[in-house]
């Protein structure tokens, strides 16, 4: 083949093929660009506005709309039509209340901040989650990065070896790097139970056989580099992207992504779920230093028999996020680690005629922990119906503008996009919630 006929090829596709051809390394579209964080040049460390104590952030996504009023914002005193089963439990905190189906949150309550006052003005689920996590409203001309896009620009790459931003369980439609270089954006994890996949080489090649596999592929591809690789960025990072999976295919911090290396009790602190094991292993990942875990569990739009769906869907996520605060604390974590928990919008406080809770973004509710945050608080409040927000509103942008307070990082910072419009990780008007922290 001549250097012509290499340069007809799609870039993307000749590495995918020749990664996968030499090792059994499969480098497609989102891989390829979130392995390629790892090879950038360390940025500036820039100087913290604020909070800092947390190094790393595990943030909780359900999507679907979760619930406010049967689950962090209970009414006790509420109507039958607007309470519907939902019965109120005392927590660890005097005076703190949460919904029957969170019962070992309870019992962590001096840990946690619950934020009663998140307002949002996207009543639609790709558009909220967008704006949940990005505190900006959806555009068609861009693409705004997440939470752990921005912490990885401002802080700068660790030099690790494992990928500084991972997501795990994440549905399509995650916003990613946005309009960053892919090297910010996260590595993916379909699976927890099934870990990194594909990240060995093929049992049939010995160590000899890999190098020569790749000093061919430099070789084949040192004049496609040399024409394109200066002037095209997605050409450079497709190359780093190679480079970089090589390097964490001899990493020692591959283990991490093996939850088998989990005793039988940390399993059963975690639950069976496949939510369980995504924030078991996204807290083996943040032992070992990696920046921002996001795990999303799925299916909280409960239109219809919204208390039969409570009660099969809720224990998952009390057992885990009880047991992730539980096990930070025992590893000497919680201080370190600020723990997330988020969502698109909440559900409507008057139960509809399926017995079920429609769309609601105009109150609901959200926690945050570790990382410096005082627990045992409530911040904001709604009515005696949870239908609208009475004290502190708290936007998405005020909300992302908070997770980078914690980490210390300056989130009103501007940065530029390929446009030349400015942008900042709390948005234009976000401001950090500081009566959280300690």
């Amino acid at each position: 083949m001549s250097h012509n006929q290499l340069d007809e090829l799609s870039r993307r596709g000749f590495l995918a093929t020749t990664a996968k051809s030499c090792f059994g390394l499969t480098i497609g579209g989102a891989a390829a660009n979130f392995f390629s964080s790892q090879t950038a040049s360390a940025a500036p460390k820039v100087l913290a506005a604020g909070g800092g104590q947390a190094k790393s952030v595990i943030y909780l996504f359900m999507s679907g709309g979760m619930t406010h009023i049967d689950t962090l914002d209970p009414k006790s005193s509420a109507s039958s039509d607007v309470r519907g089963d939902t019965k109120s439990i005392g927590t660890n905190v005097n005076g703190i209340q949460l919904g029957h189906t969170l019962p070992n949150l309870a019992k962590q309550m001096d840990k946690v901040a619950l934020i009663r006052s998140m307002t949002s003005t996207q009543g639609a689920h790709a558009q909220g989650r967008y704006f949940m996590r990005t505190g900006y409203s959806p555009r068609s001309s861009i693409v705004h990065p997440a939470p752990g896009a921005w912490t990885n620009q401002l802080m700068g790459d660790t030099g690790k070896q494992i990928p500084d931003y991972i997501t795990v369980n994440c549905g399509s439609g995650h916003p990613g790097a946005g309009f960053m270089e892919a090297k910010y954006g996260p590595l993916p994890i379909g699976d927890a139970m099934a870990g990194l996949q594909n990240s060995k080489p093929a049992k049939y090649t010995n160590e000899e056989q890999f190098h020569k596999q790749l000093d061919l592929r430099q070789q084949l591809d040192q004049e496609f580099d040399k024409k394109y690789a200066k002037g095209q960025k997605h050409v450079r990072d497709y190359s780093q992207a190679f480079e970089a999976a090589v390097k964490l295919m001899k990493s020692k911090d591959l283990e991490a992504f093996d939850l088998s290396q989990e005793g039988k009790a940390a399993h059963m602190l975690y639950g069976p779920s496949r939510f369980g094991k995504g924030v078991l292993l996204a807290r083996r990942l943040v032992e070992r230093g990696v920046r921002f875990v996001e795990v999303e569990y799925s299916g909280f739009d409960w239109h219809n028999d919204f208390a039969g769906e409570m009660e099969s869907k809720m224990p998952a996520l009390d057992q885990a996020l009880a047991g992730l605060l539980k096990d930070l604390e025992v590893k000497g974590l919680l201080d370190s680690t600020l723990v997330v928990l988020g969502t698109e919008f909440g559900r409507s406080p008057k139960i509809n005629s399926n017995a079920g809770r429609n769309h609601y973004p105009k109150a609901f509710s959200t926690l945050m922990a570790g990382g410096g945050i005082k627990g045992g608080q409530v911040y904001g409040a709604t009515d005696k119906t949870a239908a609208a927000v009475t004290k502190d509103k708290v936007s998405a942008p005020d909300f992302n503008a908070t997770i980078g307070h914690a980490l210390g990082i300056a989130h009103d910072k501007v940065i530029y996009s390929p446009t030349k419009r400015p942008f900042r990780m709390g948005a234009r008007e976000g401001k950090p919630i500081t009566k959280l922290f300690t």
